[in-house]
C-alpha cells in the first residue's frame, strides 16, 4: 500500500468584524403590564404563524414572487403596517433558513450513506483498497439496515426540497415532542404550557431610520427610559397613551454599551427591539439590536509584515491550550492552560466560556499581541460520519462525545465579538495536522524551555500560531530533530534550541577527586594516595583536547 497523501492546507484568513450588536435589559413589569404584553404577543404570534404557513405554501420562489406586498396588506388590517412589515420579514427569514437546513441535511445524509456503502463493499474483517470492512456479519447487517434508514430519510428530504415546503415548528420541535413525555422532561402540563406559550409570542419591531428614537413601534426614551408600544388594531382599547400606544410602568437603562445605543437613538438611527418572556425565571426582557458598518481588517500577511505577536489557542473539551508566538513563529515564555468547564445550565456554560475568552484577551494584552489565532473548526464531517471514522466501542463513543461537546460555533461567535471590542484581531487557520505535527516538532522544545508540564495541545497551539503567521509548522526544513552542530545557525522565522557548551568546562579537579561515572577500576593517578601518579600515558597519540580532565582545565602543560 502506498504512502497516504496529505490533504491540501487551506490558507489562513482574518475573521471579519461583527456586523451588528445586541444588548439586553430586564423589564420589571407590573401585573397589568404583563397582561397587556401577553395579549399583544399572543395576538401577533397567531397571525405571524398564519403568515409563515402561507409563505411555506407559496414554495421556493424568488423574493419578488413571494407575495410579501399583498400578505403585508392583509396583515395590516389586524395589526398595523409596521407590525405587518416585521411579521412578513421574519417569515421570509425563517423560510430561507429552513431551506438552507434542508440542503445541509441532504449533504450530510449523502456523505453518511457514501461512507457506509464504501465499508460494505469490503469483506468482513479485511481491507480492500485501503477500506476496512466491518468486524463481523452481524455488524455488517446492522450497517446495511442503517444505510436503508438513511436512504429513506434522504428521499423525504429530497421531496421537501423539490416541493419547497420545509417542516417548521414555531416554538421548537424539541419542546413540542416533550409534551408526550413530560416525566422525562421533568415538566408538568401547566409548566409545559407556560413555556410553549412563551416561545410562541411575537413582540419584534424593526427599526426605522428617521423615526423618533430609531423605532416607532417600540420606543425607548433616552433620558427617562420609558418604554411605549403601539398596540395592534383589535387591542387599541387597552391604550393608556396617545395614538393607540401603551406605556409600561417600568423603565430600562441598558448599562452594557449604553453609549453606542444612545448615539443611535439620539440620531434617530434604526434600532430593533425584541421583548421576550422567560417563564422559568418569571421575567421579561427587552433586547436592542442594530447593524454596524463593516470594517476592513488586515490580512495575515500584513499582520506578519508588521511584526506583531499572536496568542495561539487550541480549543479542547475541558480547557484552552494557549501559547504566545513572536513574529518569526517562535514560542515566547511558558505555555498556558485555561480551564473550560462546560457543565451545568446554558447560562453557566456561556459565562464560563466568556471567562475563558477574557483570559485569552488578558494574555494577549499582557504580551503585547495584535490578535489571537484559532483553528477554523466545525466538525461537520466528523459529526456526519462519526460512527464510521471516529473509533469503535467505548473508546470511540467517548471520543465522539468529546467532539460533540466542544463548543466550536459558540466559541467562534463569542471570540469574534469580544476580541473585536478589545481592539484585537482573530486569525482562523486550517486545523489539518496541527496536533500531529505540533507534537512531533514542538512538544520536546517547549518542554525544554518550560518548567511546567507541556502537552500535545500546547504544541498544537504553536503550530496554529505559526500557520497563522504564514510559517511552516516544522521547525526547520530538512531537520526532524534538534541538532547540536547547527544550533548556532538560527535563521529568521525558525527556532533553534540554545546550544549546549562544548568541550570540558567543569571546574578543575584535584588529583584526589575521583572521576564520576561507572568505572570500577580507577587509574593510579585518580586513587586517593599521598603522591598521585602524574605520568603521561598518551605517548605520541596526544589529541587536541587532553584526555585528563585536570590537565585540560588547569592550563598546565603535561
Amino acid at each position: 500500500m502506498g504512502k497516504r497523501r496529505l490533504r491540501r492546507i487551506a490558507a489562513s484568513f482574518t475573521v471579519a468584524a461583527p456586523s451588528g450588536a445586541r444588548i439586553r435589559d430586564r423589564l420589571r413589569v407590573s401585573p397589568a403590564d404583563e397582561r397587556v404584553l401577553a395579549l399583544v404577543g399572543r395576538h401577533l404570534g397567531r397571525i405571524a404563524r398564519a403568515d409563515l404557513a402561507e409563505r411555506v405554501r407559496i414554495g421556493d420562489v424568488s423574493a419578488k414572487e413571494s407575495g410579501r406586498a399583498w400578505r403585508k396588506k392583509a396583515l395590516t388590517a389586524v395589526s398595523s403596517s409596521r407590525w405587518a412589515g416585521a411579521i412578513t420579514r421574519v417569515s421570509e427569514d425563517q423560510y430561507r433558513l429552513s431551506m438552507r437546513c434542508l440542503h445541509a441535511e441532504r449533504i450530510s445524509l449523502k456523505q453518511a450513506i457514501r461512507t457506509i456503502k464504501r465499508r460494505l463493499s469490503a469483506p468482513c474483517g479485511q481491507r480492500t483498497n485501503g477500506v476496512r470492512g466491518y468486524a463481523d456479519a452481524s455488524e455488517r447487517w446492522q450497517k446495511y439496515r442503517r444505510a436503508q434508514v438513511l436512504q429513506t430519510r434522504l428521499a423525504k428530504v429530497e421531496q421537501l426540497i423539490r416541493e419547497g415546503r420545509p417542516s417548521i415548528v414555531v416554538g421548537g420541535r424539541r419542546l413540542a415532542r416533550s409534551r408526550h413525555r413530560l416525566d422525562d422532561a421533568g415538566l408538568t402540563v401547566e409548566r409545559w404550557r407556560e413555556q410553549w406559550d412563551a416561545t410562541r409570542l411575537f413582540l419584534t419591531a424593526d427599526g426605522e431610520s428617521g423615526a423618533s428614537f430609531g423605532n416607532y413601534t417600540i420606543s425607548v426614551h433616552p433620558d427617562t427610559g420609558v418604554v411605549t408600544i403601539v398596540l395592534p388594531e383589535p387591542l387599541r382599547h387597552l391604550a393608556n397613551a396617545a395614538r393607540g400606544r401603551y406605556q409600561l410602568e417600568c423603565t430600562v437603562t441598558f448599562h452594557h454599551r449604553r453609549s453606542e445605543w444612545l448615539d443611535r437613538i439620539t440620531a434617530n438611527t434604526a434600532v430593533r427591539y425584541d421583548i421576550v418572556q422567560d417563564p422559568q425565571r418569571g421575567r421579561w426582557y427587552i433586547d436592542a439590536s442594530w447593524s454596524t458598518p463593516t470594517a476592513a481588517v488586515p490580512t495575515p500577511d500584513e499582520i506578519a509584515a508588521e511584526g506583531g505577536r499572536l496568542v495561539s489557542a487550541d480549543l479542547n473539551a475541558d480547557h484552552l491550550a494557549a501559547t504566545v508566538v513572536d513574529p518569526h513563529g517562535n514560542p515566547v515564555g511558558a505555555p498556558h492552560t485555561i480551564p473550560l468547564d462546560l457543565t451545568g445550565p446554558a447560562s453557566r456554560r456561556d459565562g464560563r466560556l466568556r471567562q475563558a475568552i477574557s483570559d485569552l484577551i488578558y494574555l494577549a494584552r499582557e504580551h503585547g499581541c495584535v490578535g489571537i489565532a484559532i483553528e477554523n473548526l466545525g466538525f461537520t464531517d466528523a459529526r456526519t460520519t462519526g460512527r464510521e471514522t471516529m473509533g469503535r466501542g467505548q473508546r470511540g463513543k467517548r471520543f465522539r462525545r468529546t467532539v460533540a461537546g466542544i463548543p466550536t460555533a459558540r466559541f467562534r461567535e463569542r471570540l469574534r465579538g469580544m476580541v473585536y471590542h478589545a481592539g484585537l484581531l482573530v486569525i482562523a487557520v486550517d486545523p489539518a495536522y496541527t496536533s500531529r505535527w505540533g507534537e512531533k516538532h514542538w512538544k520536546t522544545p517547549l518542554q525544554r524551555q518550560s518548567k511546567t508540564v507541556v502537552t500535545r495541545h500546547h504544541a498544537a497551539a504553536v503550530a496554529i500560531g505559526r500557520r497563522g503567521l504564514g510559517h511552516r509548522v516544522r521547525r526547520r526544513p530538512g531537520v526532524t530533530a534538534p541538532d547540536r552542530r547547527i544550533g548556532l545557525r538560527r535563521a529568521t522565522g525558525q527556532t533553534a534550541p540554545a546550544p549546549r557548551p562544548r568541550g570540558r568546562t567543569r571546574p578543575p579537579r584535584t588529583a584526589g577527586t575521583p572521576r564520576r561515572g561507572g568505572k570500577t577500576c580507577l587509574r593510579r593517578g585518580e586513587q586517593l594516595v599521598l603522591f598521585p601518579d602524574l605520568h603521561d600515558r598518551s605517548g605520541d597519540h596526544r589529541t587536541v583536547s587532553p584526555d585528563c580532565g585536570d590537565l585540560a582545565n588547569s592550563g598546565h602543560s603535561p
